[in-house]
């Protein structure tokens, strides 16, 4: 069997899992985002009126639309990477039977990291699509938004999901999010440009995966693409994928391997 082979079969596991509950992740993946946005971008919009981007003016609702797509990736990722990691080495020890047949500690990383990146890609279709029917979308670009949503989710989900696999208690994952997710969401650029924040503050957020991501899918559906930026976004977005994908390995290795 080939290495896709095996990676694929943790993968099956996961989406015949999901099939059981994708009703009751509706609302929290896509309803509740696409409220967000509508009562944000449409809503407070008529307050705020136009904003800044690159120079140029836009309705609010378009500048703060692709950046509560790149959000809602991160927060699904944030989650999907958190609890069910740990479930599935000390409450469901799924990881732990799969690691029982020929799988290896990669096949099992790289198939939950696939599920949740597929996870990722369909809300984020979904979003893109609301965003288009409310007159969101200015370039035809706005599609490659999509994969920046799953690309931003993975470089939150493989560090996560490396600390989980190491987590002694749940306890640590409400400080990820009340400490770490919830500053990023609010500070990294998804509803008002950073450089409205104190000088310390901006420079954190340029740090942040949040707003390499939020910045990317706003040049693309905006059609104010920056070449050089852009490459520079997609760049440190896979420097993170790649460190958490490696961190991951050696937790998990670290953990379930006896």
């Amino acid at each position: 069997m080939s290495d896709l082979a095996y990676a694929l079969r943790p993968l099956e596991f996961f989406f015949a899992q999901y099939r059981r509950v994708w009703r009751g992740t509706l609302v929290s993946s896509v309803v509740t985002p696409i409220v967000y946005l509508l009562a944000l971008g449409v809503g407070m919009g008529r307050f705020v009126g136009d904003i800044t981007f690159n120079g140029t003016s836009y309705p609010y609702f378009e500048f703060v639309a692709p950046g509560l797509l790149a959000a809602t990736a991160m927060q699904l990722a944030a989650f999907e990477a958190s609890w069910p990691v740990m479930a599935a080495i000390k409450w469901s020890r799924q990881y732990h039977a799969m690691l029982a047949t020929p799988l290896r500690v990669r096949d099992v990383v790289i198939g939950h990291q696939t599920f949740i990146a597929t996870r990722m890609l369909s809300t984020a279709a979904v979003y893109l699509l609301v965003i288009a029917l409310f007159g969101g979308v200015e370039s035809p670009l706005a599609i490659l938004a999509v994969p920046v949503a799953v690309l931003v989710g993975l470089a939150y989900s493989l560090p996560i999901a490396a600390w989980g696999a190491r987590a002694e208690n749940e306890g640590s994952f409400v400080s990820i999010f009340r400490f770490v997710i919830l500053p990023m969401f609010l500070f990294s650029g998804t509803f008002f440009p950073i450089t409205q924040l104190p000088t310390p503050l901006t420079f954190l957020a340029y740090l942040t995966p949040l707003w390499h991501g939020v910045d990317l899918a706003r040049q693309l559906m905006l059609g104010d693409v920056v070449p050089a930026t852009a490459l520079l976004h997609v760049a440190y977005l896979l420097g993170f994928v790649v460190v958490g994908y490696v961190a991951a390995l050696h937790t998990y290795r670290r953990r379930l391997v006896v």
